[in-house]
């Protein structure tokens, strides 16, 4: 385990849409390299950095032409280097996106692969044997490609899946993993990260980690298996490399050789129910209706029990019967990492209000694990219902310009071409800025900073697995748990809260978290107030809790 990562806040950077360096109205790594000093300023110390390799941008990056060449529009190869080296002298670490499952039709790989004469990259994508032979179960396109057979894709049509085997072969055109085709395919992997970190990438984050071997099994085994491959060989070449992965579900990630796994915004799961409950409650798919698709009609009226909104008066008891199962399996193996937003989810802004988000944003920087903050978050950066640009559909609106100060274009870009930037900025003319918000000390930029600065200087804050859970009850908002010599409090409601805790309060908990009931142990606090939003009181000597409206408050 790199020992950096207990440390660590992540900051996400969509390149596209940081800062534009050079005029074009497109964001790139010279405009990052630019601002790293606002990041070690607000308490991030790693980046992690959106696709930036050269593509047709058909996925915003994301079906790759060249793993090891830095897109045109973001710089060259020695502006991502730069990028790396003024990094590391600032004490951030960096890691890069990687795509494993597919890349662009425009790959070089992919265009030798569709050749009907047979060379060495004619295996390096699963195709059917046969041009009018169905991939059956899985998507696949045919009739584009002089080689007499159907390619199967993973997403769009411009991203054919590259064959790491399946686990269970049931045709003649499937191969198992172990083939030799689909070891190379690997290896091929393994080279592309070799390359970025030989030149001074920390890691990787892994887009669609779990999806590799086709045929998996629900244990996801063989996934599982190639992961482990490649954490061993990582282990022996790169041990300070870390790599985190898109797989939701911590178990099988952290077991098949992650060192962190996301917990991802999926309807229905304990994540989605903090904030952004809203998606849970019509039986159509919420964002793929109006409000989302950059149409002009009215925001939709939308029921919505986010525990951390003040309205909704729900309890923590969704997500923390989900993340405590996980956590109390994995504590050992690598961390549970909470994120604020990412490319592909809805703003938190776009429910909730400033004393929200600061109460959700202290919450997600007080959990053990390594925390992810989406750029423009910290500033409370809204959602703007905008057409699909380079296949975002409802995802676009999360992918605007970061606003820096109140200049044209928001400080993003001094273009005065306004049709020449990415996304249009927030036209508001209350929009949010860093620069507004770094001298006012009550914004919610400055409660950020206040929170990383605490959890770096505070070991019982870090990534450590020294959680405890002390109340959560259905009905009650309230919910009280303990790290190391602290004991956290949060309350979103619109009540204030009163608890006195005993180890009647806590076992019942530890019951209702489906947690294994231990020795209650209350740490030797002074009941000191070391940081808040809103208020609140501990009266050690009587175990007792004065919580106010919307406040979050830790102890020591």
């Amino acid at each position: 385990m790199p020992n950096w990562l207990n440390d660590a806040v992540f900051y996400e950077i969509y390149p596209q849409s940081f800062l534009d360096s050079n005029g074009d109205g497109i964001g790139d790594l010279n405009g990052i390299t630019e601002m790293l000093d606002y990041l070690k300023e607000e308490g991030f110390n790693a980046i992690w950095l959106n696709p930036c390799f050269d593509s047709p941008f058909k996925d915003a990056g994301y079906d790759i032409r060249d793993y090891k060449k830095v897109a045109e529009r973001y710089g060259s190869n020695e502006d991502l280097i730069n990028l790396f080296h003024e990094a590391h002298e600032r004490g951030i670490h960096v890691l890069l996106d990687l795509v494993p499952g597919h890349t662009s039709e425009e790959h070089p790989w992919f265009r030798q692969s569709q050749s009907q004469e047979m060379n060495p990259y004619s295996n390096r994508y699963i195709w059917t044997d046969f041009c009018f032979r169905p991939a059956a179960g899985y998507p696949f396109i045919s009739g584009e490609s002089e080689r007499s057979g159907a390619y199967i894709l993973n997403f769009f049509k411009c991203q054919p899946a590259l064959n790491y085997g399946f686990l269970h072969p049931t045709e003649e055109w499937q191969f198992p993993m172990d083939h030799p085709d689909c070891i190379a395919t690997r290896e091929s992997m393994k080279d592309i990260m070799r390359f970025w970190l030989e030149q001074g990438c920390d890691g990787f984050r892994v887009d669609m980690a779990s999806s590799l071997v086709k045929g998996d099994d629900e244990q996801k085994s063989g996934t599982s298996l190639l992961w482990r491959n490649v954490r061993k060989w990582l282990d022996i070449h790169f041990p300070n490399a870390a790599l985190v992965s898109e797989w939701g579900n911590p178990v099988q990630a952290l077991n098949a050789g992650f060192h962190m796994d996301f917990m991802l915004n999926e309807p229905g799961r304990g994540y989605n129910r903090l904030t952004r409950d809203y998606q849970n409650h019509s039986r159509k798919i919420i964002l793929a209706r109006d409000g989302f698709i950059g149409d002009d009609s009215p925001r939709p009226i939308l029921e919505d029990h986010s525990y951390f909104r003040a309205d909704s008066n729900t309890d923590a008891l969704p997500f923390l019967q989900e993340y405590m199962r996980d956590y109390e399996t994995t504590k050992s193996l690598g961390y549970i990492s909470l994120i604020s937003c990412n490319h592909d989810t809805v703003r938190p802004s776009y429910n909730m209000n400033t004393r929200e988000l600061k109460l959700f944003y202290s919450f997600l920087l007080s959990m053990p694990g390594v925390p992810f903050m989406y750029y423009g978050d910290e500033i409370g950066m809204r959602y703007q219902n905008l057409p699909s640009k380079e296949g975002g559909y409802f995802r676009t609106g999360s992918r605007t310009p970061m606003q820096w100060e109140h200049t044209p274009n928001l400080g993003f870009s001094e273009t005065t071409i306004t049709s020449s930037l990415y996304l249009p900025v927030d036209p508001a003319p209350d929009a949010p800025t860093a620069e507004d918000q770094i001298t006012d000390p009550d914004s919610l930029l400055n409660s950020v900073r206040a929170m990383t600065t605490l959890r770096h200087q505070i070991s019982d804050l870090k990534a450590t697995p020294n959680l405890r859970i002390l109340y959560a009850e259905k009905g009650n908002p309230l919910c009280v748990f303990q790290r190391g010599h602290l004991i956290i409090a949060m309350n979103p409601s619109m009540e204030t809260r009163d608890l006195i805790l005993s180890d009647e309060q806590i076992h019942a908990t530890q019951k209702r978290l489906g947690i294994e009931k231990s020795e209650i142990r209350f740490p030797d606090n002074s009941g000191k107030l070391l940081y808040k939003v809103g208020n609140g009181t501990y009266d050690v000597s009587a175990q007792y809790l004065h919580i106010e409206p919307q406040s979050f408050v830790i102890f020591q």
